[in-house]
C-alpha cells in the first residue's frame, strides 16, 4: 500500500480530480441503483399488483429518499387511474430509460476525470525518471545496466500505466458501488443480507493469497525484461563483432534462453492472474444461489415480509455486486505486478545523487587565473584510482596527461567538471573549490572532446549547436570552419540539415570527431578537455582533426589526454601518471633528458 500511495502521489494536486470525480461517481451510483429499484413497480404492473404502493396525494417536498419514492408512486397511481396498466408500464419504462442514460453520462464523465489523472500521473513519473537519469553522476551508470534503465523507463512505466493506474479506476469506483448496493440490500432485508456477509471473508482470503504470489512473480518478470533488453542492446551495439566471429547462432541461443525464461514466468503469472476473476464470479453466484434457497424458504414459510417482486429485485441487486466484486478482485491481482514495477521505478527515483550543489554555491562566469589540484585523491569502491595529486594549470597553458591505460588520466579530467567528486583533497578554479561553484556555471567554463564521438540522431547543425538555443546559422558555420568540417558538411546531400543517423552512423570517424570539435568551438569556453581525441583515427583523419584541435586550442587553457605522444610534444607541461600518481613532469625535451618512464613510452611508440 505504501508503494501504491507513493505512485498515486504523482497525480497531485488532488483537488483537480477528487471533487469532480466524487460528484460524477455519486450520481452514477444513484442512477445505477435506481434502475434496479424500478424493477419492483415494473414487475408489480406486469403481474397485476397495480395498487401495492398507491399514493393518492402529491407529497410535500423534502429532500429525502422517501419523498422521491412517494413522488414516483404518486404518478404511478395517477397513470393507473387515467391510462390503466399499459400507461403505467410505459411510464416506468421511460423513467428506466432516462435513468440508464444519466447513469452512462455520469459514468463517462467520471472516467474522463480519471483518465486525466492517469495521463498526468504517468507523464510525471516519466519526467522525474528522465530527470534522475540526466542528473546522476557517472558512477550511477557504472553500477547500472543500460538495459535495466531502459526497461524501467519503458516497460515498467507502461506496466504502472496498464495495471496500477487502470486499477485506480476500479478501486475508486467499484467499492463505492458495492457499499451503496449493500445499503439497498439492508434496506430491503437486513436478515438476508447479514446471513450472506459471512461468505465474503472466505472469498477475500482466496483472492488475497493469489495476489501475494502475483506480486512476487511481477518482480521476476520485470527483472527478466531488464536482462532481455540489456542483452538485446549489447547485441545490436556489437553486431560487427558478432558477425566477424560467426557468433549469430550463439547470441540467438542466449537470447532464446532469456526469452524462454521470461515466457515461462509470464505464462505462470497470467494464469494465476486470470484465476481471480472466475473465482470471484463463482463465489458470487454461489452466494446468490444460497440466497435464493434461504430467502425463498423464508418467503414460502411466511417468515419474511418481502413480496415476490421485492425478492426478485433483491436478487438483481446481488447480481449487481458480482461485476464490481469481480473487477475489484481482478484489479487487485493486476495491481500486484504493477506494484513490483513501481518498486523498481521508486528505487531509481530514490537513488542517492552523490553530486549535489550546495545551497550557498557561488556564481562564476569567468576563468581568470588557474586550475589547481591540491593533494587530490579518488577512490572508486575499494580501489584507489588517484593519490596525492598536486598540479597547477595556469590560464592559457596546455597541459598533457600521459601514461599507461588505467593510470588515472581520464579520472583526473572527470573530476574538474564534477562528473565525480574527489574523495580526498580539493580541486580549485581561481582559488574556489569546484564543490562551492554552481554546477551550471562550473560546466559552462569548459568543453570536452572525447575519444568516442558522442553524436545524436539529428541534423548536423543541431549536433553542433547541441544545448545552445540562441545561436545563428552563421555562428554554426564559423565553428565548423574552425573545426575543418565545413567542406565535407557542404558536400552532404542536405548540408547542415542532413540527419546523421544513430550515433552519427552516416559519418566516418574523422567526420564525427570534427563535428564534436565544432560543437566545442561553438560553446567557446575558456577551458578545453581533450580525452584522446585522435587515438581512434587513421593517419589522414588524425592530421585533419589535429589541425582542427590546434585551431580550437588557441587562446584557451587546454588539458589533453594523449595516447599518441607525438601530438603533445609542444605542450607547456607534460604530466606522466602511473598507478594514480604523478611520477614525472616537465616539457617534452626535459622529460626526454631525464631518461625515465616518459622516454621509454616515446621510444616504444617510435619503434612501432
Amino acid at each position: 500500500m505504501k508503494v501504491f500511495m507513493r505512485l498515486l502521489g504523482f497525480s497531485k494536486p488532488y483537488h483537480h480530480y477528487i471533487p469532480e470525480y466524487a460528484v460524477f461517481i455519486l450520481l452514477y451510483i444513484i442512477f445505477s441503483l435506481l434502475n434496479f429499484s424500478l424493477l419492483i413497480p415494473l414487475l408489480d404492473t406486469l403481474f397485476g399488483k397495480d395498487n401495492t404502493h398507491a399514493v393518492t396525494a402529491l407529497p410535500a417536498f423534502h429532500f429525502s429518499a422517501d419523498y422521491f419514492k412517494n413522488l414516483f408512486y404518486y404518478w404511478v397511481t395517477y397513470y393507473i387511474g387515467r391510462y390503466g396498466r399499459l400507461g403505467v408500464l410505459v411510464y416506468v419504462c421511460v423513467i428506466i430509460l432516462l435513468s440508464v442514460l444519466l447513469k452512462n453520462i455520469f459514468g463517462y464523465l467520471s472516467q474522463k476525470v480519471l483518465t486525466r489523472m492517469r495521463v498526468n500521473l504517468v507523464r510525471k513519473i516519466r519526467e522525474q525518471l528522465f530527470e534522475q537519469f540526466s542528473t546522476q553522476s557517472l558512477s550511477f551508470y557504472h553500477k547500472q545496466k543500460k538495459g535495466n534503465l531502459l526497461a524501467v523507463l519503458s516497460s515498467d512505466v507502461v506496466e504502472i500505466e496498464s495495471t496500477v493506474v487502470t486499477s485506480i479506476q476500479v478501486i475508486f469506483k467499484e467499492p463505492l458501488i458495492i457499499l451503496a448496493t449493500f445499503a439497498m440490500l439492508f434496506y430491503y432485508s437486513a436478515q438476508l443480507t447479514l446471513f450472506t456477509i459471512i461468505f465474503f471473508p472466505i472469498s477475500g482470503f482466496l483472492i488475497s493469497s493469489i495476489s501475494r504470489r502475483l506480486k512476487r512473480k511481477g518482480s521476476l518478470i520485470q527483472e527478466s525484461i531488464g536482462r532481455l533488453l540489456s542483452f538485446a542492446e549489447e547485441a545490436m551495439s556489437g553486431i560487427r563483432i558478432i558477425k566477424i566471429f560467426n557468433a549469430e547462432r550463439f547470441v540467438r541461443d542466449r537470447f532464446s534462453q532469456e526469452n524462454s525464461a521470461l515466457s515461462k514466468t509470464l505464462k505462470s503469472t497470467l494464469n494465476q492472474r486470470e484465476l481471480s476473476s472466475p473465482l470471484s464470479e463463482f463465489l458470487g453466484v454461489f452466494v446468490i444461489l444460497v440466497i435464493v434457497v434461504y430467502g425463498g424458504s423464508l418467503i414460502l414459510s411466511g417468515h419474511s415480509a418481502l413480496t415476490a417482486s421485492a425478492f426478485i429485485t433483491y436478487i438483481a441487486f446481488y447480481f449487481q455486486i458480482i461485476e464490481p466484486a469481480k473487477n475489484t478482485a481482478s484489479a487487485i491481482s493486476y495491481m500486484q505486478r504493477g506494484l513490483a514495477a513501481g518498486e523498481r521505478v521508486l528505487a531509481i527515483l530514490d537513488s542517492r545523487q552523490p553530486i549535489m550543489e550546495k545551497a550557498d554555491a557561488v556564481a562564476k562566469a569567468e576563468f581568470t587565473s588557474s586550475i589547481e589540484f591540491r593533494d587530490v585523491g579518488f577512490r572508486y569502491d575499494q580501489s584507489d584510482v588517484l593519490e596525492n595529486i598536486d598540479l597547477v594549470i595556469p590560464k592559457g597553458r596546455m597541459v598533457a596527461l600521459v601514461g599507461q591505460s588505467g593510470a588515472g588520466k581520464s579520472t583526473m579530467t572527470d573530476l574538474i567538471p564534477r562528473f565525480y567528486d574527489a574523495t580526498g583533497g580539493s580541486i580549485l578554479i581561481d582559488g574556489i573549490d569546484v564543490r562551492d561553484i554552481r554546477l551550471k556555471d562550473l560546466r559552462s567554463l569548459m568543453s570536452m572532446v572525447s575519444q568516442e564521438a558522442i553524436l545524436f540522431n539529428d541534423t548536423v547543425a543541431n549536433n553542433i549547436a547541441f544545448g545552445m538555443t540562441e545561436v545563428s546559422r552563421e555562428q554554426v558555420i564559423l565553428a565548423a570552419k574552425i573545426a575543418n568540417a565545413h567542406e565535407f558538411i557542404e558536400g552532404m546531400e542536405e548540408g547542415y540539415e542532413t540527419v546523421i543517423g544513430d550515433r552519427g552512423a552516416r559519418l566516418s570517424g574523422g567526420q564525427k570527431q570534427r563535428i564534436t570539435i565544432a560543437r566545442a568551438v561553438l560553446k567557446n569556453p575558456p577551458i578545453l578537455i581533450l580525452d584522446e581525441a585522435t587515438s581512434s583515427l587513421d593517419t589522414e583523419s588524425e592530421r585533419i582533426v589535429q589541425e582542427a584541435i590546434n585551431n580550437m586550442m588557441q587562446n584557451r587553457t587546454s588539458i589533453v589526454i594523449a595516447h599518441r605522444l607525438s601530438t603533445v610534444r609542444h605542450a607547456d607541461e607534460i604530466i606522466v601518471l602511473q598507478n594514480g600518481r604523478i611520477i614525472e613532469r616537465g616539457c617534452h625535451d626535459s622529460l626526454i633528458s631525464q631518461n625515465g618512464f616518459y622516454r621509454r613510452l616515446v621510444e616504444m611508440q617510435e619503434v612501432k
